[in-house]
């Protein structure tokens, strides 16, 4: 493990920018590495290791968390995270420590977050802070990569899809006013930019990692104007990409063909609110929100979560939450910071464990514990 310290090369990027411009690639900045002893939130950080922005987040984040540390720990990952709680329903959410996060990201460029609760009530302010750092940061691009988990069956097998949402605009840009009593209008924000921005994403997602086949996925034939106008901005992006095959696919019809038949699916782009539902949708194939990871990328930050954004409420304190698509989340981060060992040694200990199963949470079946799966997990590692 010495060999993996501070002079290890350093991402060079998830993707490599062309003619758009929009999309400048994302890399671990060499200051991720420096080592300052002076700097805030890095003083007692040890030379070579990573820092890396954590929020828990609501409902088992907290837990999961605690578990990615553990095996982290375990692991001797050399990353040292810089904490921050952030939640709306604990009262622990203001500007400041907005702020304090955002600061915090500055810093490290890489975070892992739990889902931040948002409350229904409408408290005079319509855009939640999950929503409100996403657009800080500009996390355009939310990626969710749904496959199958060796030894454990679901009603689908052997899936391998890709989901890219585009999640700063569409129906999630809180604009919603009353135009008269009784009379609501929210308005769904698509843009040129920002739809060839995700565009651009996912052909360059499908070249680098060596996929054929590119889905936008719209409602272009209700929405003529705004979905209209992503539909054609991908259309235009994919002339730039003559070997990825391209198709488009209207919402509904989508969500019919992913249960009935998501192998013809390769990678998939839409706009923000398709995403989030299809996102939930394909987590469900391959065993649920406690499975799949995700991440979020701008053009200089990276934030892994998991793929289908629940808090799972009403599991709090009960150890039973199921820590797989938290672990790994954890394992990708440690890919995107070029430690890819420590990510192979994670994700392979986590896929153990299922294949084996023997301990299983209850959402895959079995009676084991939160705490069990992770000791579960540690016990692999070292195996």
């Amino acid at each position: 493990m010495a060999a993996l310290g501070a002079g290890r090369a350093v991402a060079a990027g998830l993707l490599r920018a062309q003619s758009l411009g929009a999309w400048r690639g994302l890399r671990v900045p060499t200051a991720t590495l420096q080592q300052n002893p002076q700097a805030k939130s890095q003083s007692a950080k040890p030379e070579g290791t990573f820092q890396v922005t954590m929020l828990p987040g609501d409902g088992v984040g907290p837990e999961l968390m605690h578990a990615v540390k553990e095996v982290f720990k375990a692991a001797s990952v050399p990353v040292v995270f810089d904490e921050h709680h952030l939640s709306e329903v604990q009262n622990m959410a203001s500007e400041e420590k907005l702020d304090q996060v955002v600061d915090s990201m500055k810093e490290s460029k890489v975070a892992l977050i739990g889902k931040i609760h948002t409350p229904m009530e409408y408290k005079g302010e319509l855009a939640s802070y999950d929503m409100r750092l996403r657009r800080k940061l500009d996390l355009f691009a939310n990626v969710v990569h749904v496959k199958s988990l060796p030894g454990y069956k679901t009603r689908h097998n052997n899936l391998d899809l890709v989901i890219i949402r585009e999640q700063t605009e569409g129906e999630y840009s809180s604009l919603e006013h009353e135009s008269a009593k009784g009379v609501i209008e929210c308005l769904k924000i698509i843009t040129r930019a920002k739809s060839q921005r995700i565009a651009k994403f996912a052909f360059d997602f499908a070249t680098k990692k060596g996929r054929s086949k590119v889905t936008a996925v719209h409602k272009a034939n209700i929405m003529k104007l705004g979905d209209g106008l992503f539909l054609q901005c991908c259309e235009e992006v994919a002339e730039l990409y003559p070997k990825i095959k391209f198709e488009t696919m209207i919402i509904d019809n989508c969500c019919m063909q992913l249960v009935q038949n998501p192998y013809q699916f390769d990678v998939l782009v839409m706009p923000n609110l398709y995403g989030n539902i299809i996102d939930n949708l394909a987590a469900g194939l391959v065993g649920g929100a406690g499975v799949v990871p995700g991440e979020s990328y701008s053009a200089e930050y990276a934030v892994f979560e998991m793929g289908a954004r629940h808090p799972f409420a009403q599991a709090v304190g009960r150890n039973i939450a199921n820590p797989t698509a938290m672990l790994l989340s954890a394992a990708n981060m440690l890919r995107h910071l070029n430690l890819e060992f420590h990510s192979n040694l994670i994700s392979d200990a986590v896929k153990k464990v299922i294949k084996v199963g023997k301990v299983r949470t209850a959402d895959m079946g079995g009676y084991a514990t939160s705490l069990d799966f992770t000791q579960a997990v540690i016990a692999a590692l070292e195996a």
